[in-house]
């Protein structure tokens, strides 16, 4: 359920009400009574910002040296309502020259209650854009004397920012050449036995984009997710030829791509922000393509001795290469000698983190280098303990491979002038949590 708030309080160290704004009559006046007594003179401000007391539900967060509380009476949700306090401090920030604390608010109380009454109605928030609220809210805050006065942005054109439909792009941007740069990347998350078997994997991948368009472009994004496809070759009657299709978990847009679209075509279309952005992260648990398989063989030879072996293949194309590949198998912490043999790279022994330093700078697809090692343990009186063999872990970066298998089918860009665009697309494969038990 979406944040609900029925009241909203600002509250020095000392429990004074600062300013407040009832939403909804479902609360009494006693509601920071309470949040003083349960919570501030109890002590616990630092242990949880979220207490129950009563029916109802207490959200606060301090900033500086004021307290935010948000009394909500209803199940609500709290990641909203701090989401909320924050994007709220950076708007009256923008207002007050960059402070907010108690000063701050007693010097601007009107302002505050008219800010208030813009970015929530009924207790659900609204739009807390600063550039937006400035607009039509023009009073300017009283500054603190130790605040820097910021930068005046060009203001952007009125009817289309108040109406929500392009809040995060200003009109009249001009380039001499218009590019777009697209990079899908991706870590892999996986837990693999010694003889090879997925124990579990997953991958979480972002498409970040770069735009540099002139005018107000309109961009759409084809990709070869499975429901994307169902639906294109529904509209167009007739079956598509795209290869591996995928399904995408999970999945989480910036706020430029039109939702509505999307649900009812399934099409990533949008009107972009200038510069660099998150366009969506998506997350991928089927169909995984690893980059790497390890089998590890180790071998405790008595109590003084261990040989290690382990090959690494790479599963990718012979025409990719991995960069930075780090391979770190643990030894026992009693480890006094190593000698190695490597087909590639270089290995050493880091007492450290107690782990044989496999490092690779340049790894070719479908090749599988090995490395061999001899480990001397220093023989102890005490009595010797299990040792717990911790996962072997890999560091690695795989250019224009997909462990998800995503592509980018088509990127359109559509500008009423009709300029040339040049589309860049650049895909990065990473290891996330990549363990090998051995």
């Amino acid at each position: 359920m979406p944040l609900a708030a029925s009241a909203i309080y600002f509250l020095n160290l000392r429990g004074d009400v600062l300013i407040n704004r009832l939403y909804r009559d479902d609360v009494g006046g006693n509601m920071v009574d309470a949040f003083r007594m349960h919570i501030m003179q109890t002590k616990e401000l630092g242990t949880c910002p979220v207490r129950q007391i009563g029916g109802c539900s207490f959200f606060y967060m301090r900033i500086s040296n004021v307290y935010i509380v948000i009394v909500v009476s209803s199940n609500a949700n709290v990641a909203c309502a701090f989401k909320f306090v924050v994007e709220a401090v950076s708007l009256f920030k923008s207002y007050f020259g960059g402070a907010f604390d108690e000063d701050a608010i007693r010097n601007n109380f009107v302002l505050i209650y008219e800010l208030l009454d813009e970015i929530m109605d009924f207790g659900y928030p609204q739009n807390l854009s600063p550039e937006i609220l400035k607009l039509y809210i023009t009073q300017e805050g009283v500054r603190s004397p130790f605040s820097s006065k910021p930068t005046d942005k060009p203001i952007p054109n009125a009817t289309l920012q108040v109406t929500g439909a392009v809040g995060w792009r200003r009109e009249g941007l001009v380039y001499k050449k218009n590019e777009v740069f697209l990079d899908i990347v991706e870590s892999v998350n996986l837990l693999m036995s010694s003889k090879g078997s997925v124990l579990r994997c997953d991958v979480t991948g972002k498409i970040l984009m770069k735009c540099f368009l002139s005018g107000m472009p309109d961009l759409k994004l084809g990709l070869n997710d499975k429901i994307g496809l169902e639906k294109e070759s529904q509209i167009k009657s007739r079956p598509i030829k795209s290869g591996k299709t995928i399904e995408l978990d999970d999945v989480t847009f910036h706020q430029c791509v039109n939702l509505t679209r999307f649900n009812s075509e399934k099409t990533v279309s949008f009107v972009p922000p200038d510069g660099e952005f998150e366009l969506m992260k998506y997350r991928i648990t089927e169909g995984v393509n690893l980059p790497f398989r390890v089998l590890p063989t180790i071998k405790e030879l008595g109590r003084t001795r261990m040989e290690v072996n382990v090959k690494v293949k790479s599963v990718f194309g012979p025409k990719m290469f991995a960069l930075g590949v780090v391979i770190k198998v643990p030894v026992p912490k009693q480890t006094a000698k190593t000698s190695f043999q490597v087909t590639s790279g270089r290995a050493k022994y880091n007492a450290s983190i107690n782990c044989l330093v496999w490092k690779i700078r340049k790894f070719p697809g479908q090749t599988e280098p090995t490395m061999s090692a001899d480990v001397e343990l220093i023989s102890t009186i005490a009595e010797k303990k299990s040792w717990t063999r911790p996962p072997i872990q890999m560091e690695f970066q795989v250019p224009m491979f997909t462990a998800s298998g995503l592509r980018v089918r088509f990127l359109k860009v559509w500008e009423k002038s009709g300029y040339n665009t040049v589309e860049w697309v650049r895909y990065i494969t990473k290891a996330g949590s990549y363990e090998i038990r051995c």
